[in-house]
């Protein structure tokens, strides 16, 4: 890589993105009704202990206590096979649904600002000539990043086929799990609505419109030089994703460098987790950026204010929306 030429940078987000949201604005209710994986299995488990028709044959294995995993309890549930399975993992299933949309309701998401800020980041004059935002791909089924996206960039490329190949430097929006908001999509002509790619051990992403999505994921992958990992903890429960970050290296044939923004500690168990990716770096250790805090209450923020002030200085926020919020 020249030196004069811009780093290009893929974002891939996770619940814990959305959550930072949350946080951000609220933090006594993002403690208590966040949308990490623990504080919405929590309040789903308990929600499903109150149908009978769930809990018959599974009431000893759904306890409220301990470190919860909704999406391990539903391929548990599935994988098990006992009378009624279709309806007890149907049923959890929409109750996540529910939470996630009464989590975040018009009213608290229109006060959201950080992907706004990111969004804003990266279309500074000074952000370009050192960084070119290559991709996005997006495990939540949310739309935050969608709207952050459309304030700046304009209709988000879902890359939903084939016949609509990617305009020349267009930013790709790679929902991998799908999305609440897709319905009355348009591909090949035909409106339709998609389905979600729902938690749980049966996921098939090989049916359109996701193989077109996963394989624009690779190539995006393939052809970036760092990856931003933002509120994502790489669970092995997600082998596809996992499966994907490495074809993406054997394919590229180098490895590009994996950032964590997110505690220290976490970053430290994906390096451990996965140590044949060679270039995974915790947030204190991204180069350029200089993060001095190694357990920051909100990741996202804290990296977003010191890598703006590592790009842009203070100066250069002067005229902006909402990056001279993160950074004050």
């Amino acid at each position: 890589m020249t030196d004069d030429r811009p780093t290009k940078i893929v974002y891939l987000f996770g619940a814990g993105a959305t959550h930072a949201e949350l946080q951000n604005i609220d933090p006594v209710f993002a403690d208590k009704s966040g949308l990490l994986v623990r504080q919405l299995s929590a309040r789903v488990i308990e929600k499903a202990r109150r149908d009978k028709q769930y809990l018959k044959d599974v009431a000893t294995v759904t306890g409220t206590s301990g470190s919860l995993n909704i999406e391990l309890l539903i391929s548990l549930i599935e994988n098990s096979k006992i009378s009624g399975w279709e309806y007890k993992t149907h049923y959890l299933k929409n109750l996540v649904r529910e939470d996630i949309q009464d989590v975040l309701s018009a009213p608290r998401t229109r006060s959201f600002y950080l992907h706004k800020a990111l969004f804003e980041l990266h279309k500074h004059p000074a952000t370009r000539r050192k960084e070119r935002l290559a991709g996005l791909i997006s495990l939540n089924y949310d739309n935050v990043l969608d709207n952050a996206y459309r304030q700046y960039l304009g209709s988000p490329p879902y890359c939903f086929s084939l016949d609509e190949p990617l305009r020349a430097n267009a930013v790709p929006l790679l929902k991998l799990h799908g999305s609440f908001n897709w319905t009355n999509q348009t591909i090949r002509g035909r409106k339709r609505t998609i389905e979600i790619i729902p938690l749980g051990s049966a996921k098939n992403y090989i049916h359109p419109p996701y193989g077109c999505i996963w394989n624009q994921a690779l190539e995006t992958l393939i052809g970036c030089d760092t990856l931003r990992v933002i509120g994502c903890s790489l669970s092995q429960n997600d082998f596809h994703l996992i499966d994907l970050l490495f074809k993406a290296h054997l394919e590229r044939g180098t490895p590009f460098d994996i950032e964590i923004i997110d505690r220290d500690s976490a970053g430290a168990t994906i390096k451990g987790n996965y140590g044949f990716l060679p270039e995974v770096r915790t947030l204190t250790q991204i180069p350029r950026t200089l993060v001095p805090e190694a357990d920051p209450p909100n990741p996202f923020k804290t990296w977003l204010k010191y890598k703006t002030l590592a790009l842009l200085e203070t100066k250069g926020t002067a005229r902006t929306k909402y990056l001279k919020q993160v950074v004050k």
